[in-house]
Formats: C-alpha cells, structure tokens, sequence
C-alpha cells in the first residue's frame, strides 16, 4: 500500500548525480525532505516538473525544505539530465527500485516499460513522518506544488 501522510517511512541511500551515497537522513538534517519521484528524465512532463522545482527553490530554501527528485534513471543519465535542465537540487538514482517499492508507487506497465515510478510527491519530515502525499496515477499530470507550499509554509510557521 503506498505511503500516506501520517505514515513514518525508513531512512534510504541512494546515489545522487555525482554517484555519491545521499540518505534521507541527510536531506532532513536541516529541515524537512521534499521527494518527487518521477517516471523517466529527458521525458517532457518530468523536464517540465523538475524546471518548475528549479524555478521556485529560492520559496523552497527559505521554507528549510531540502529538495530530491527520484528516478529510476542511472545516475550518469541523471548527471546529463541536471546539466541539460541546470536543476539547482539533488536528483536521486532509484535504479535498483528499492525506494520506488518501499513507498509502493511502481506503474504496472509504463508504455511497454516495468518498473517504472508513478509521479509522486512526498514532505518528510525531521522525524520521518511524511506530511504530504501525493501519487498520480496519470504520468501526464504535475504535483500540486502550492499544497506542497502549503503544507511547508505551515510547518515552518507552527516552528
């Protein structure tokens, strides 16, 4: 069953763009954790999600929110892929898709491809507890990134 929100999810490590290990213990050491996973790079909807990311970091930075975009890409594609789109965040290889599994979001079939993270959303919190969550079962689709803004918005002035 996918993740919700009041759910507590398990620290991971995955490769970032460099190759090198990131946690989700990392990306919450200073503040909360905004997942996106997302199906395929250089794919237009997930260009089109990660170039609005990269243009509203400065709200994202100022709300203490660490940003991670997850694929299932390689992290020598996902290295192209944040060159190409000059992403100012992390992005995550899920290649092995232990995190796409663990938080249940896996298309059955992808056009032909299996897999394949579904379009999802997630703020974690220092905690673990996820505090938003959002799967779109249409790959075509973009998150709700003002109830992302919202729920971060909240939290840092609940602090």
């Amino acid at each position: 069953m996918a993740i919700t929100k009041g759910d507590t999810v398990q620290n991971f490590t995955l490769q970032n763009s460099n190759g090198e290990q990131e946690s989700l213990n990392d990306l919450i050491k200073n503040g909360k954790a905004v997942l996106l996973f997302f199906p395929l790079a250089f794919s237009s909807t997930c260009t089109e999600e990660l170039c609005v990311t990269r243009d509203n970091m400065k709200l994202y930075n100022s709300l203490n929110a660490n940003v991670a975009a997850i694929s299932v890409d390689s992290f020598f594609v996902l290295k192209e892929f944040k060159k190409a789109n000059n992403l100012n965040f992390t992005l995550l290889s899920d290649f092995n898709r232990e995190v796409s599994e663990q938080f249940d979001i896996i298309y059955d079939d992808f056009y032909g491809l299996k897999g394949v993270p579904k379009r999802a959303a997630f703020v974690i919190s220092e905690n673990l507890n996820v505090e938003y969550a959002e799967v779109l079962e249409d790959a075509s689709k973009l998150p709700d990134f003002r109830a992302i803004q919202k729920v971060l918005s909240n939290s840092s002035t609940a602090s």
